[in-house]
């Protein structure tokens, strides 16, 4: 491990809070994840478990009915949620996004993509709790068709500094051409950093054989570069966006001075952590499921590993276990 990987790691331990007695249920994090529909369960289903695996006290799926019916079989341990409507329903955008809209009080971060599809309707929705999202400066990490939105609409993240963009590298290639960044085929620094400065500086998180995390800015660009698992099965990225929502959580609890907190980091620098955090434990996740699996590993092998990650990665303080 590289002097530079343990000093973010021993930045990103700052802000994951101590289990105070003082503390109550919803205070260590409280994550939602809208995605889900006829087609897709299993993406939500893992994103929210990477959420609470890591340490968030809640954990949502707010998704449509059919594909509700399925994640409560799942697990006991999430709260879902059949608010969501594909068309052909003829229920208004506003009246779907309402109910949506009304939780954003209650959460601390929010998880926007995993298994959320195409469908006009369920991107209509989308677009309205973004907006509504942003009003109120909820963190956001936005991924898969979360991202096919910011394609047609980059207006809706643009210079919104409370998000997080997690694309592959086909998905990086389309944002970047979708609001007229000529990468030249640069999907690392260099391209990673133009793509960030053309959406005004939101966080990007551009997955692949190394992760780049950027604002745009040289400060706050670094790579994750764990060693992670030779498998590409489908559903690690779910991994990443649930754990970067925890994070997302505890830094506003850092943020807000909750416990006596080490250092003094702004939010421009909690935000990169939180990515660079997630990137790291998905990575490690990666790696020790494959380690135990091989070429059959599954996404739901990592799922099992995220507790394992953080506490080989970052631990807990002695006084947080008392």
């Amino acid at each position: 491990m590289s002097p530079a990987t343990k000093e973010l790691l021993k930045k990103v331990r700052m802000m994951v809070p101590p289990m105070l007695e003082k503390f109550h249920k919803g205070m260590l994090g409280r994550v939602a994840v809208i995605g889900g529909s006829e087609n897709y369960t299993g993406a939500p289903y893992f994103s929210a478990m990477a959420s609470a695996r890591l340490g968030a006290d809640l954990s949502h799926v707010i998704c449509t009915p059919p594909a509700a019916n399925v994640i409560k079989t799942y697990s006991p341990n999430l709260m879902v949620h059949p608010i969501m409507r594909e068309s052909p329903s003829s229920t208004p955008v506003s009246s779907i996004s309402k109910p949506v809209i009304a939780m954003l009080a209650h959460l601390h971060s929010l998880v926007i993509g995993p298994g959320l599809g195409r469908d006009d309707l369920m991107q209509a929705t989308v677009a309205e709790v973004i907006t509504a999202a942003r009003e109120k400066k909820i963190p956001l990490v936005l991924d898969a068709d979360a991202l096919w939105l910011i394609q047609q609409k980059p207006d809706l993240v643009r210079g919104y500094k409370e998000c997080v963009l997690t694309p592959n590298v086909v998905e990086f290639g389309r944002l970047a051409q979708a609001v007229g960044v000529d990468t030249e085929g640069d999907t690392g620094r260099k391209g990673c950093q133009a793509l960030a400065n053309a959406l005004g500086g939101v966080m990007v998180c551009r997955k692949g054989a190394v992760d780049w995390i950027s604002d745009g800015t040289d400060e706050w660009t670094v790579t994750g570069e764990g060693e992670g698992g030779r498998k590409r099965s489908g559903g690690q990225g779910d991994t990443l966006t649930g754990s970067i929502g925890t994070l997302l959580a505890w830094r506003n609890m850092y943020l807000e001075n909750q416990w006596d907190r080490e250092g003094d980091m702004g939010r421009e620098e909690t935000l990169m952590l939180a990515a660079w955090g997630g990137s790291a434990i998905t990575r490690e996740c990666s790696r020790l499921a494959f380690m135990k699996r091989g070429r059959s590993l599954q996404a739901s092998d990592l799922t099992e590993e995220v507790p394992v990650a953080f506490e080989t990665l970052i631990g807990e303080k002695e006084e947080s276990k008392l």
